[in-house]
């Protein structure tokens, strides 16, 4: 397992090996995101779901992914990280056991609650020990470049995958395929990864810092999930906001405060850290929603099965492992700051061109080409932003950044999501008062969430261009390079 240096060299069968099970990991995760999907109407008629509780399919999945993934990132650096990786691993197995035999809509939704928080003990876990093992600056690159890729085909992947098994074996394969990658997937990390010792929760666990951050992150992203349903302006969306504001003003303050604190907020001086979060949150909450708007339009405006809706995403998936090879690419001559701009320029103006769907669309002319130009913008925007938050990030805390980076991600595509249904909604509303036929009038909502969803990625352009130009200058090495972990350390 040790190499030169405290290093492991990619090239290596060892190195090949862990990168593709810590991208094994990050597929399941990310498939889990959006597997359910094309699945929603089988899972309603099975279970007797209402219209507002089937929101809670996803979004249940959403809520404590995101709102546990800080915790989860410190947890891993703490106890861990193979450690941590293992046991998201088996809750997200065992719960996905139980969501696929559950027989009521309640147990259904606390099945996908569960998942959703191991995979936010897996994903942080799994990302720091990518960026602390392939610490040379040419390796961990590459690394990105294959992450992000696997990142971006994932979801599109999901949706295809939820439509083959919702059409073939039924709906509840949705969940049952969860258990069996889980099987694989345990016994490779084993085999793979290095155990890596436990500094253990009272070398540095903040129990009070943990309880703040835990219940605002939750409250915040039930609030954004919840408020295109219940209303931006009604009361309890309010009350939602404030109380979140409230626990994380309190978070920050305890932060500053405690000897030990969760977040370092000094962790934010890291150059880049904040621009790439910043980054990621505006560019991902137009790009990710695309998904959502998109299968909808397939499957209630153009009448497609789920399978059709899912093999419709084929193209972007190809799309976008290629883009994030060639995103690595250029980043090496052009740096991050003008590719993740370039990428976001792209993916912008794929979003702006699906706004032009009409109601008799046709896959060939209408949906094709957005879908094309928006997988060549989102690789390079996912590679660069990781690559930029995770530079000069020291080893002992790469699972804290990988775990802020991927939070801000979920955070930036529920409040995308919750920002665009709020417009989408309104202009169907007002489309049908003024009496538009029903296919006319969610193809109008869906344009305007789609032309919404353009502008936020156009606004992360301009935010990128605050990004630390990384890139690798002939016979130089990033910053993490110059302190190779010691031998001992679990993320070697």
């Amino acid at each position: 397992m040790q190499a030169v240096d405290g290093r492991i060299a990619l090239a290596t069968t060892k190195g090949r090996a862990i990168l593709l099970t810590l991208c094994a990991v990050a597929f399941l995760d990310f498939v889990d995101a959006s597997i359910t999907n094309v699945a929603l109407p089988h899972i309603r008629d099975a279970l007797g779901f209402s219209v507002q509780g089937l929101q809670w399919v996803p979004s249940g999945y959403l809520l404590t992914y995101g709102g546990f993934m800080l915790l989860g990132g410190r947890l891993a650096d703490l106890l861990g990280r193979r450690r941590v990786l293992i046991a998201g691993t088996v809750l997200v197995g065992l719960s996905s056991l139980v969501g696929g035999f559950a027989g009521s809509a309640a147990v259904f939704v606390g099945a996908r609650l569960a998942q959703g928080l191991g995979a936010a003990l897996m994903l942080p876990s799994a990302l720091a020990m990518l960026t602390t093992t392939f610490t040379a600056a040419k390796d961990r690159r590459t690394a990105l470049g294959v992450w992000g890729a696997v990142a971006g085909l994932s979801s599109a992947a999901g949706i295809l995958l939820g439509g083959i098994l919702a059409e073939g074996p039924g709906w509840r394969w949705v969940m049952f395929v969860n258990p069996i990658a889980c099987l694989l997937i345990i016994p490779a990390v084993l085999a793979a990864l290095p155990a890596g010792r436990s500094r253990g929760l009272g070398s540095g666990f903040d129990a009070l810092g943990g309880a703040l951050l835990t219940g605002g992150m939750l409250l915040l992203v039930f609030a954004l999930v919840k408020a295109p349903d219940q209303g931006w302006d009604a009361p309890a969306t309010w009350l939602e906001l404030a109380g979140a504001a409230v626990l994380l003003t309190g978070f920050v303050r305890n932060e500053r405060l405690v000897a030990k604190p969760i977040l370092p907020l000094d962790i934010f001086k890291v150059r880049g850290l904040a621009a790439a979060n910043v980054t990621g949150l505006i560019g991902f909450g137009g790009m990710l929603a695309m998904f959502f708007f998109l299968t909808l339009y397939m499957q209630y405006v153009l009448g497609y099965r789920p399978v059709a809706a899912g093999a419709a995403y084929l193209p972007l998936t190809f799309g976008v492992g290629i883009s994030s090879g060639v995103g690595a690419k250029l980043m090496e001559r052009f740096g991050s700051r003008a590719t993740v701009s370039a990428g976001a320029v792209i993916a912008a103006a794929g979003l702006l061109l699906l706004a032009r769907v009409p109601v008799g669309g046709s896959y060939v002319s209408d949906i094709l080409p957005g879908i094309l130009l928006m997988s060549l913008g989102i690789g390079p925007v996912f590679v660069g932003v990781s690559s930029a938050a995770n530079a000069g990030v020291a080893p002992d805390r790469a699972g804290l950044a990988a775990a802020i980076m991927t939070s801000t991600q979920q955070v930036g595509g529920g409040l995308g999501l919750a920002v665009l249904s709020a417009v989408g909604t309104a202009r169907t509303t007002h489309l049908l008062a003024a009496g538009a036929a029903a296919g006319a009038a969610s193809a109008g909502g869906i344009r305007w969430a789609l032309f919404v969803g353009g502008l936020f990625a156009l606004c992360a352009a301009v935010v990128a261009l605050r990004l630390p130009d990384i890139r690798e200058p002939a016979g130089e090495a990033q910053a993490g390079d110059a302190r190779p972990e010691p031998a001992t350390a679990e993320s070697r």
